[in-house]
């Protein structure tokens, strides 16, 4: 066995992901594999259940899953499988939690809402350099939004709303486009007031928003497409992160939506355009909500969290929560030094950041 290898499985509302990772002391890490399997646990039962069809489904991906964990060595004490919103709120939650470590031999931790926010929290501390900051991190998954408060790896508030990009899809079943919009925005806002977490942001406060689910970039991305507006760097702070160009402004955003409503490029497979409607449209009535100007977006997330979390444990007093997004910002300067921000050289960008990271004694 590589005892150097971790791994995460996320078993998301609308789709399974695994992660390995190579890691070292105090708590570096690279990913070597990433796989994504499409299981939308959270769409084609409105039982509040999960199908017969999902869990098969689910098994066939958790063994593929295994196969590839074993293939690389990885060992089964280094690897975590976690459940979200959707096996979290299935009336048969226990069922398919005892099927899956039947079938496939995982043993699933099924996260409360409170244990995923903080998980995508400490996700977002591996990418970027904000763990001195005050951060109100968001994720927006399928089937729920998890919001947490915390600066120096300590989390000061968690919620998570039963707000997702496919609930929020399945809830609002107008024809009209314009109106479906307009009553997607009111049942967020009526949500969001709702639940007291615009009383608790505004007195704990915040330095720096952070998004770190797959809709957020995926709304970033679209953006940078062209179908948003690139606002210049205005704050110091956000200078750290110009190199990567993973940033949202309320307008970015906004325009995003627009397009994909008006049948644009985003158009092209259903599903993924709905996803970015809805998760544009419920980070639009975040942002207004809660008062956010602009957000760094974190190329990792609940997952990384998870290998963070296991990393704390198996290093103990060794560890270090900032160790990896110090190593992260060197793989964005050899980078953006060798291909002008682009990610074409990874590969040879990493082995400098190798030879610095000795040079500098990180002992990567």
């Amino acid at each position: 066995m590589a005892d150097n290898l971790f791994a995460a499985i996320d078993m998301g509302t609308n789709a399974f992901k695994l992660l390995i990772v190579e890691a070292q002391p105090p708590g570096k890490f690279l990913p070597i594999l990433t796989r994504k399997e499409p299981i939308v646990l959270g769409r084609d039962s409105p039982s509040s259940t999960i199908s017969p069809h999902s869990q098969r489904l689910s098994f066939k991906s958790l063994e593929k899953f295994s196969k590839l964990l074993k293939s690389h060595n990885v060992p089964s004490l280094h690897t975590r499988c976690v459940a979200t919103s959707a096996v979290r709120e299935a009336r048969n939650k226990a069922e398919f939690v005892n099927s899956v470590a039947e079938t496939t031999g995982f043993n699933v931790e099924v996260l409360s809402g409170e244990q995923e926010a903080t998980f995508s929290y400490l996700g977002s501390l591996q990418f970027l350099p904000v763990f001195d900051h005050s951060i109100l991190n968001i994720d927006i998954g399928g089937g729920s939004t998890e919001f947490a408060i915390g600066s120096c790896g300590k989390v000061d508030f968690s919620m998570s709303l039963k707000l997702g990009h496919i609930t929020l899809t399945q809830h609002i079943s107008e024809d009209k486009e314009a109106e479906k919009v307009q009553k997607m925005r009111e049942y967020v806002r009526k949500v969001v007031r709702k639940s007291g977490l615009i009383e608790k942001v505004k007195t704990l406060g915040f330095e720096v928003a952070v998004g770190s689910s797959g809709t957020v970039r995926a709304i970033e991305k679209a953006g940078s497409k062209g179908h948003g507006i690139d606002l210049l760097q205005k704050e110091p702070f956000f200078k750290d992160c110009e190199v990567m160009n993973w940033r949202l402004s309320r307008e970015k955003i906004s325009s995003v939506v627009e397009s994909s409503c008006k049948g644009g490029k985003l158009q092209n497979g259903k599903r993924r355009a709905e996803s970015i409607v809805a998760g544009g449209i419920l980070l639009e009535e975040i942002f207004d909500l809660v008062g956010i100007k602009e957000m760094l977006v974190s190329g990792y997330g609940l997952r990384e969290g998870v290998i963070a979390d296991t990393l704390a444990k198996v290093y103990a007093e060794d560890y270090d929560l900032e160790a990896n997004s110090r190593f992260q910002s060197l793989l964005w300067l050899a980078t953006s030094s060798f291909n002008g921000g682009t990610k074409t050289g990874v590969p040879q960008s990493e082995r400098v950041c190798r030879l610095i990271s000795r040079l500098l004694r990180l002992d990567f």
